[in-house]
């Protein structure tokens, strides 16, 4: 049964804030927005567009704890003063997708989760499923809020990437498909730096599952095996792998020489890993999470095997640039943590020159050093302070030379490429020190090398 809310309290406005604000005006909820920075123009024209009150570079403290509801932004941390008052005072805190799932009526959804290859998956998913004549929209992380898309132009099957933030606040959201892809350390700042409440944060995606729903999980992750052997989930789990002998169930995916297999209810769909169009041992993990989704939403193998053929992948993510005198490049600015970095140069065939660095979490590039040793030529630094990267690599790399943009970097390290190498931004860090944020990274690096 739908509750009865007189005071909705929105606080973020960015796209999650704002989707929220909008579907509670939509479904007739009096609805104030709260930020405690700037609210960017085209959002602030949204909110006045829909006749939503809102403030900005600051929160009204007696306006927020008078609230009923108050849906939360996932880049809200628990830490905040606010946020305390607002437990202590019992108030009910809900996710966007939280809010969005209360009114999807019988629409169908896929949500997808993992440390890495979110997006991808979420993509190359939504792509089979649009290609097959499903009415389904791509939410979440990547692009329109859950919310906005419900209220503004709602459809039969949402495929969504969400985010540990995201499931930190839900209370009832479901997915009939759920996909956990990995878990590796990231935004640990966030869980009190403990490993084990990130990863119990990623199998809420699990939490309201039923029986009769499923849990695609990869079961190579040591992480995603540990946790089963220890708790129990409800849902049917599928199992991902790369060895058909740790496949536990009848039903999964798995490799086996140069084909993927797709067992479902039955039938196994094999395909040649030539003919997919994405690249990489990660990206067979991704494919395969994508294709046994599909087979369980009921698409024909047919139309998968042809998707899988014609998808073009994510902009910024592994994206071939241009090759320039002999050298190719590509730009992986999605690459925002160590792990990313590994699984992009673990798919590399030619020498390396990485392009590395920029505003460092705690990285520990002991993770990466065994694949810089192998395939890494040179190091060119892209950070305000790159210190971290020369301790970990001066003694394993002989060239490691500092830029602060995106054409310095490129051009340096086009100088120290030979024909047949591969230059590679893949950051490993966040982009917040030199550009606004990892598309205007990719989008500069891009420039840059089309200047050559």
């Amino acid at each position: 049964m739908e509750r009865v809310y007189n005071n909705i309290v929105v606080l973020g406005a960015g796209e999650s804030g704002n989707g929220a604000a909008i579907l509670a005006r939509r479904k007739g909820y009096a609805v104030f927005v709260s930020d405690n920075g700037p609210i960017k123009p085209h959002y602030k024209q949204e909110l006045e567009e829909e006749g939503i009150g809102y403030e900005e570079n600051g929160h009204t403290a007696d306006r927020i704890m008078a609230a009923d509801l108050v849906i939360k932004s996932p880049g809200i941390p628990e830490k905040v003063q606010l946020i305390k008052n607002l437990r202590a005072a019992g108030k009910e805190i809900i996710s966007e997708i939280e809010w969005a799932y209360r009114f999807k009526g019988d629409s169908r959804i896929v949500a997808i989760t993992g440390s890495n290859g979110k997006s991808t998956t979420t993509s190359l998913l939504y792509y089979l499923l649009h290609n097959a004549g499903l009415d389904v929209s791509m939410v979440g992380n990547i692009g329109i809020s859950f919310a906005k898309q419900v209220a503004l132009s709602p459809t039969a099957w949402y495929v969504i990437e969400v985010s540990s933030f995201q499931l930190d606040d839900i209370t009832s959201f479901r997915a009939e498909i759920g996909v956990l892809l990995n878990i590796t350390p990231d935004h640990l700042d966030r869980y009190e730096y403990k490993f084990e409440n990130y990863i119990k944060s990623k199998f809420r995606i699990a939490a309201f599952q039923t029986e009769n729903d499923m849990l695609i999980l990869n079961i190579d992750d040591p992480e995603i095996t540990r946790y089963l052997a220890h708790n129990h989930i409800k849902p049917k789990i599928i199992s991902i792998t790369m060895s058909e002998q740790n496949l536990p169930q009848d039903e999964g995916a798995f490799m086996k020489d140069e084909d993927m297999h797709i067992k479902y209810e039955g039938d196994d769909m094999k395909l040649s890993i030539h003919d997919l169009a994405l690249k990489g041992k990660h990206n067979q993990y991704n494919s395969m999470a994508a294709g046994i989704s599909a087979r369980a939403a009921g698409i024909r193998k047919e139309k998968i095997r042809e998707s899988f053929s014609t998808f073009e992948g994510l902009e910024h993510r592994l994206e071939f640039v241009a090759t320039v005198r002999g050298v190719d490049f590509i730009n992986d600015s999605k690459g925002t943590n160590l792990n990313s970095v590994w699984f992009a140069l673990e798919s590399m065939k030619q020498p390396v020159v990485l392009i590395l660095g920029g505003q460092d979490k705690g990285n520990d590039y002991n993770e990466i050093m065994d694949l810089v040793q192998e395939k890494v030529r040179a190091i060119v630094c892209m950070g305000i302070d790159n210190a971290p990267i020369h301790k970990a690599f001066e003694n394993v790399i002989k060239h490691i030379v500092d830029t602060q943009s995106a054409k310095d970097a490129v051009n340096a390290a086009y100088s120290l490429a030979e024909k047949g190498d591969v230059v590679l931004l893949s950051p490993g860090c966040a982009s917040f020190d030199l550009f606004k944020n990892y598309e205007d990274r990719g989008t500069q690096f891009k420039q840059a090398v089309r200047e050559l």
